[in-house]
């Protein structure tokens, strides 16, 4: 098999109208939107409604897409049953995905419930099953999952701490929520949209793509970002740790990227935010100097810039988030991406079926068994 072609690399797999990554002609974009634009001047629920809708809303459809989330957060009882049921011991992300699946028996795609309804749900719902699954299992409270503030963000910051969530940091899980919502073909994407191919169920795909996201190549990196970091008290001691890590050539993860080649244009955007937490109290400063030594080591040893996964870490932290559930946050948001390249799929659909390179003998014949060796 050439290089090129390993993992599908260079080959253009499909065609899409739902985000382009470009780091020459303005980097990345979803729906012709530059990504730094939307953060600037939307919101999470907003580009949500831009991915699953195919524009921005206005006023009106913004107040009403607002609304209609909010209406949607709550769970049926036999799914909080399923989710009492889950141990605490439990990857959050095996938590998403029996979640999800048993949401599919309960509402099952039909006539009355299409794709763009089911999307809508899970985007309102998924917060609710992560939280109302940690307050039970970690807590053991029964959690009001309806309750909380009128934004994504703003709601699971509610459930997780019991009250309002501070502006800042609202504001900054927003925008980690924008960064994290899309990015092209993907592998949980591309995941998404093979299971679609087939004329699967929405719930199968999601599923799916929840599964390929679990992995620590794919969505677990800022976890392993925030575990790295907080080995380090000091600046000091992260260079010489990354330093010792490095030349026993250690996986430092959080850095470098299957696509972009000079930088990930989403880092610089959450970095800021991640600056503007720490920089509320001290405990934060030495974690953000930890993080930006780290930055350096990684540039100066290796020529890798950070990416997305390595300045979310921080910021989650600074909002209190634990590290476990990093990656189920990363679903919270990528649903709205998957669900609008399964309906992409959908509207123009063809099952993929790649080819492959076949390296194996041929022509053997099948000895007595006696006769084997």
């Amino acid at each position: 098999m050439s290089q090129a072609s390993k993992g599908l690399e260079g080959i253009v797999a499909g065609q899409t109208a739902v985000a382009i990554i470009d780091e020459a002609g303005g980097g990345l974009q979803y729906r012709g939107y530059r990504l730094s634009d939307l953060t600037d001047h939307a919101t999470f629920e907003e580009v949500a409604h831009l991915l699953l809708n195919g524009h921005l809303p206005t006023e009106q459809e913004y107040q009403d897409y607002l609304a209609r989330l909010a209406a949607l957060r709550d769970l049926p009882g036999a799914l909080k049953s399923v989710l009492e049921q889950i141990p605490a011991s439990a990857h959050p992300m095996d938590v998403l995905r029996t979640g999800v699946s048993m949401l599919g028996c309960l509402e099952p795609e039909g006539k009355d419930r299409n794709g763009l309804s089911i999307a809508t749900r899970l985007v309102a719902c998924l917060p609710s099953m992560l939280m109302y699954w940690y307050q039970v299992s970690h807590e053991g409270k029964k959690i009001d999952v309806t309750a909380g503030g009128n934004t994504i963000a703003a709601h699971f910051l509610s459930l997780l701490g019991g009250g309002a969530a501070s502006a800042t940091h609202q504001k900054a899980l927003d925008v980690s929520l924008i960064l994290y919502a899309e990015h092209e073909f993907n592998a949980s994407t591309f995941t998404a949209r093979t299971v679609t191919s087939t004329l699967s169920d929405f719930y199968s795909a999601i599923t799916g793509a929840i599964g390929a996201l679990r992995g620590p190549l794919h969505g677990g990196a800022n976890e392993a970002a925030m575990e790295l970091m907080q080995r380090f008290d000091t600046p000091e001691a992260a260079e010489k740790g990354i330093l010792e890590a490095l030349a026993t050539k250690q996986k430092i993860m959080g850095f470098g990227h299957r696509v972009y080649k000079h930088c990930d244009p989403r880092s610089d955007v959450i970095k800021v935010w991640a600056k503007r937490l720490a920089d509320e109290n001290e405990t934060g400063k030495k974690l953000f100097a930890v993080a930006e030594r780290i930055e350096q080591i990684m540039r100066r040893e290796k020529d890798l810039f950070p990416n997305l996964d390595f300045y979310s870490a921080v910021v989650y932290h600074q909002c209190g988030i634990p590290t476990p559930l990093f990656t189920p946050l990363f679903v919270m948001s990528r649903v709205t991406g998957w669900s609008a390249h399964i309906l992409e799929q959908r509207a123009d659909n063809r099952i993929i079926r790649p080819t492959s390179e076949y390296i194996g003998e041929r022509n053997l014949t099948v000895a007595p068994r006696a006769e084997r060796g």
